[in-house]
């Protein structure tokens, strides 16, 4: 077999990324009206020769004959991975996106693989670097190879600026008017991503979050008053558009109907994602300051223990993102002692259904200290919810009253409704998780100024658009994937009103808003306590 240069391999590279690893940018420019045209054809040959030029010029910088075939398998692996993502489920990878991608636990992982995705890497990334690996490599001396290496380099950025300016006009408008575009490109996107996220996190100060809510304090009371208890629930991908509550034709929610249950029908997430969202939605700060803050802070859990509440945060997903790391935490799927272990039907392996987030609370809620309960609880369970692609894992058999469900995580094989069937499956069950929880939070009531809050971290895409699951930047996402569904259970005899409540169950909210419903309905005190920003503060 005839050596090589490195370079020429990398060039190779960078064309085959360009052509084979690029379709879900070719397919978003092919469908654009301005494409279909002469001048829109030549465009985006003209992009597909800037992407290949983009990705040889990366790769000149590792053209070494020892270093070039790492490299190379670096690139078809991430472009391989990152191909099969964009055109299944119509995602586009930016900083948020990889966010996500670096917080998925095993079991996520798990519901991702299908046959389809080792069938796109293999032809994509192993049979290239099968024969990238098998290519002998010619070897000259540092010196010579660094200026072919750096000729390269300059000459790529050389051509791809001509290529920019010689199309202007074309790609200026296409990066305005579309701005997803720019997260297709692959694999350069999930390399900007990387760089961003390290950027980010080399800017902000080392060390523990900022203290907030130094003055945090329980405010006096009424005589007679029931110290508050809470039970805070996060849900996991749910969308409003499918709750009945909210006016969806299913009975989604025939269990919460039959309750008191109050359901706010325009609330906004912070994020399309739970790493975007769940850190968000807790935060003091708001969306907008939160996305722009130089330093992290601490969080709502934080304030409420300052302020000498018992708080605990129970998980049924993958983590609290580092919020309870300070206060007390537990599995769903942890033991409890004195309480007979989950039946293998609710936690089999390493994955619960969310029935387990109640199993043995009261215990639960035994073991927090007695003087802290005195002042107030507040309990979060954290759902694994509607979470996909694999919403059929998120019911029981016995509750599954849409049928048939997709059972696939290849969405897009899915019929349509047999999609919609399995995330309304999800929904319904959450229903009746939260009927229980409302059922347990009203046996406290005579103890306890008790109440329900539920609100999900983001919604879900279920092909509208071509778009599937979430992470969409939150400029370009749909409504299916930032409009949330939020609940509030009041027991009889509750300091907030739920009639009141109800009138203005339209009012539009925000996860802006829950640090601060939060400790109004603990009645806690604090500096950064915003009564504007209190959702249910007119009602109290």
């Amino acid at each position: 077999m005839t050596s090589r240069n490195p370079l020429t391999l990398a060039a190779a590279v960078g064309v085959w990324i360009a052509v084979c690893a690029n379709g879900a940018l070719w397919r978003a420019l092919l469908a654009l009206p301005e494409t279909h045209t002469p001048r829109g054809a030549l465009f985006v040959a003209g992009f597909a020769l800037m992407v290949a030029v983009a990705t040889t010029a990366l790769l000149a910088c590792f053209a070494w004959s020892r270093t070039i075939k790492l490299a190379s398998a670096v690139f078809l692996l991430a472009a391989a991975f990152g191909a099969y993502f964009m055109l299944a489920y119509g995602i586009v990878i930016d900083p948020t996106m990889m966010v996500n991608v670096l917080h998925t636990d095993p079991g996520e992982t798990r519901d991702l693989l299908n046959w389809r995705l080792f069938a796109t890497v293999a032809v994509l990334a192993v049979l290239p670097i099968g024969v990238i690996w098998r290519t002998p490599l010619e070897r000259r001396s540092v010196v010579a190879q660094g200026m072919r290496n750096l000729s390269g380099l300059v000459g790529g950025v050389a051509l791809l600026a001509a290529l920019m300016l010689g199309f202007f006009a074309d790609l200026s408008s296409t990066m305005r008017e579309h701005k997803a575009i720019r997260y297709l490109i692959n694999p350069l996107n999930s390399f900007y991503a990387l760089g961003a996220i390290a950027a980010d996190s080399a800017a902000k100060p080392k060390g523990p979050p900022q203290a907030i809510g130094q003055d945090a304090h329980v405010l006096p009371a009424a005589a007679g008053a029931r110290p508050p208890l809470l039970l805070l629930v996060i849900g996991e991908t749910a969308r409003a558009a499918n709750f009945s509550l909210n006016g969806y034709a299913r009975p989604t929610n025939a269990e919460l109907a039959a309750t008191a249950a109050v359901s706010f029908t325009d609330v906004t997430s912070c994020g399309t994602s739970t790493a975007a969202s769940l850190p968000c939605m807790f935060s003091h700060l708001g969306r907008v300051n939160y996305g722009a803050r130089k330093a992290d802070s601490e969080n709502l859990l934080d304030v409420a223990q300052r302020a000498g509440l018992a708080v605990l945060w129970i998980d049924n997903q993958a983590g609290c993102k580092g919020l309870c790391a300070r206060v007390p935490h537990a599995d769903a799927h942890d033991p409890v002692p004195g309480v007979a272990p989950l039946p293998a039907t609710v936690c089999g392996g390493d994955e619960c259904l969310d029935a387990a987030l109640l199993h043995g609370l009261d215990k639960r809620l035994a073991a927090l200290p007695a003087e802290r309960r005195a002042r107030g609880v507040l309990i979060v369970l954290h759902q694994m919810g509607s979470h996909g692609p694999a919403y059929a894992k998120r019911s029981p058999p016995d509750r599954k009253p849409y049928l048939p469900e997709c059972t696939t995580n290849v969405l897009r094989e899915c019929d349509a409704q047999a999609l919609i069937n399995a995330y309304d499956n999800s929904i319904a069950y959450t229903d009746h998780v939260l009927a229980q929880a409302i059922g347990w939070v009203g046996r406290h009531a005579a103890a306890h100024d008790a109440a329900l809050l539920y609100v999900s971290d983001h919604g879900e895409s279920l092909g509208e658009s071509g778009l599937y699951l979430h992470g969409v930047p939150f400029a370009l996402a749909p409504r299916e994937q930032t409009r949330v569904p939020m609940i509030a259970w009041l027991a009889p005899g509750s300091s907030t009103r739920a009639d009141c409540l109800r009138a203005r169950r339209d009012a539009p909210l925000s996860h802006d808003n829950l640090f601060h419903t939060v400790l109004g309905l603990l009645r806690v005190g604090a500096a950064e306590y915003q009564p504007s920003l209190d959702a249910f503060a007119v009602c109290r």
